[in-house]
């Protein structure tokens, strides 16, 4: 158990440096062409930390695991909104552009509501089956996603930002060395994780919602603490929003077109909190300050995620 315990430690360490190599590369060549913070955040940034999620739930889709990527999937947005915008409104209170707040965010509140149609449309009693026409619905709408960020923000104020941007070379090799930090990790933290429930009984359910969907979400949460600590409030809302929408629309996109998902039924409690979740943090936004974030609304959302892991525990 105890080797377990190191190889899912270092996979999860590879999932952490090699999204931050991945974003630190991106990042790069986008500032080249004067792209905006948020747009970074909703595209570029967001596609780097939710990388681990994409190779986790991969590796999980061929092995036939569904509970286990399904479970990182909803789990981890779930701790994204409450846990990830919760320490980060935490550390500063978060302004959120008016856009983010009427386009944005409703966006993320229909890739739920897509992902809770698809998933109990097609049915064979306590299980549902998100197929190949499902997985094609939600690349399309993913699609559909990225040409609304390309026309809608390419006009946005551009990011002011004094980083020296990195020399090509080095952009290409912090991609690569990222890409092979995120297969490799990927790969340990699927097999051990699995190892370790068996062997303290936890179903493939819970450890997905739980161990690893909190450990695919650190590189969220480092991203957007970093962000807030340097009063990039676009950063760290559109790191956790263009995250979201990544997870659902192109990671279950992908998984679903590589093998059929099995959706047990009862995941729809999470599902459901989940798209509570998101309403919550677009009610914020009027309450209070409007447009903000602020420090109470955050330490409530971090309140809830507490609750809600005591309540996913107590039930698995």
């Amino acid at each position: 158990m105890l080797l377990n315990l190191l190889l899912l430690l270092t996979g999860f360490t590879a999932l952490i440096l090699g999204a931050n190599f991945l974003v630190s590369g991106a990042s790069s060549f986008a500032r080249r062409f004067h792209v905006s913070e948020l747009a970074v955040g909703l595209t570029i940034v967001a596609f780097g930390t939710s990388t681990p999620e994409l190779v986790v739930n991969i590796v999980a889709s061929r092995n036939g695991l569904s509970e286990v990527l399904l479970g990182n999937v909803i789990g981890s947005n779930i701790f994204n909104l409450l846990f990830i915008l919760g320490i980060s409104g935490t550390i500063l209170p978060l302004f959120v552009q008016q856009k983010t707040v009427w386009l944005e965010i409703p966006i993320s509140m229909i890739a739920v509501l897509v992902l809770y149609v698809l998933a109990n449309t097609t049915s064979n009693g306590s299980v549902s089956v998100i197929g190949l026409p499902g997985g094609i619905i939600l690349l399309s709408l993913f699609a559909g996603f990225l040409i609304y960020v390309f026309f809608n923000l390419r006009s946005a104020v551009p990011a002011t930002t004094t980083t020296v941007n990195k020399p090509v070379i080095l952009s290409i090799a912090l991609i690569i060395a990222g890409l092979t930090g995120l297969i490799l990790g990927g790969k340990l933290v699927v097999n051990e994780s699995s190892k370790l429930a068996a062997q303290f009984g936890m179903s493939e359910k819970l450890i997905g919602l739980t161990i690893i969907s909190i450990g695919t979400s650190l590189p969220e949460l480092a991203t957007s603490v970093v962000a807030a600590l340097k009063k990039n409030s676009d950063m760290a809302i559109g790191n956790i929003i263009g995250s979201n929408i990544f997870n659902i629309f192109l990671v279950l996109g992908v998984c679903a077109v590589i093998n059929p998902i099995e959706y047990p039924r009862a995941l729809n409690t999470d599902l459901i909190i989940l798209g509570i979740s998101t309403l919550l943090l677009f009610t914020a936004m009027f309450t209070g300050k409007t447009k903000k974030l602020d420090r109470w609304e955050s330490m409530l959302l971090v309140l809830l995620f507490i609750g809600y892991l005591i309540n996913i525990i107590t039930r698995n």
